[in-house]
């Protein structure tokens, strides 16, 4: 298989593959590339249907001239874990793309998987200006997305500075904000049913959304709950009288 950068040629081939409608992975396979790979050459450069070859290629060239920096900025905090930095920075590449294409905005997606590959698990504004290279007005947008999203929380370190955080409980409540959301879509679904009169094709339209949120808003909650109490609850320790008892066993 293949490593390195696209080339030229390789990115014609994604364009042909595309204009046929090959999905990502058929086209990694004849170019014998990870599907990962096809996937965030075509996210970052367009989309599916916005995909050029030569814009790509050039727009890769621009980028490599821009990132002497990064590896260096990196390697130090991963080589310490024995990682490897241009596994990390790839890795951290794909985790964006795959966000992007759950919905994410692209500067959203870059700052939470940059906070959720660190150990701590949380980095201040500071360190996130310096790691993704853009300035304090983009992270500041992206918190406030994630933040209102549920995706990251806020916290202050020893220093009094604001971090932020993705941890497990981040994920949970990141769930809940989403059962909320579609609760409010369902409440305003079934006032327009009285507003378009109940038996009318687009009030039974309302209603099907509203029926149908409804439903998925109970899952989230009963599925995120029941996932925190099992998978985050700790176990009790055992108690001196059971420790004493498996002793004289």
């Amino acid at each position: 298989m293949p490593g390195g950068r696209l080339t030229q040629q390789e990115r014609q081939q994604i364009a042909l593959g595309l204009a046929d409608g090959l999905a990502y992975a058929e086209i990694a396979r004849r170019l014998e590339r990870p599907t990962s790979t096809i996937t965030r050459e075509v996210t970052r450069n367009g989309g599916p249907t916005g995909y050029r070859a030569e814009l790509a290629h050039r727009a890769t060239e621009r980028r490599a001239h821009r990132r002497p920096q990064t590896p260096r900025r990196t390697a130090a905090a991963v080589e310490a874990h024995g990682r490897d930095p241009e596994a990390v920075r790839e890795y951290e590449e794909t985790f964006t793309t795959v966000l992007m294409q759950s919905g994410v905005p692209k500067m959203m997606a870059r700052v939470l998987a940059a906070i959720s590959i660190t150990d701590s698990g949380s980095l201040t504004a500071s360190e996130l200006v310096e790691r993704l290279q853009v300035s304090p007005a983009s992270i500041s947008k992206a918190v406030a997305f994630l933040d209102s999203q549920g995706l990251i929380r806020r916290e202050r370190d020893e220093r009094r500075r604001e971090r932020y955080v993705v941890d497990n409980d981040v994920w949970y409540q990141s769930m809940m904000a989403s059962a909320r959301s579609n609760a409010l879509l369902v409440d305003t679904a079934r006032q327009g049913v009285g507003v378009l009169g109940p038996d009318t094709p687009a009030a039974a339209r309302l209603e099907n959304i509203a029926r149908f949120l409804d439903f998925v808003s109970e899952s989230i909650i009963r599925a995120a709950e029941q996932a925190r109490e099992v998978l985050y609850t700790k176990p009790e320790a055992p108690s001196a009288g059971a420790g004493g008892a498996d002793r004289t066993g």
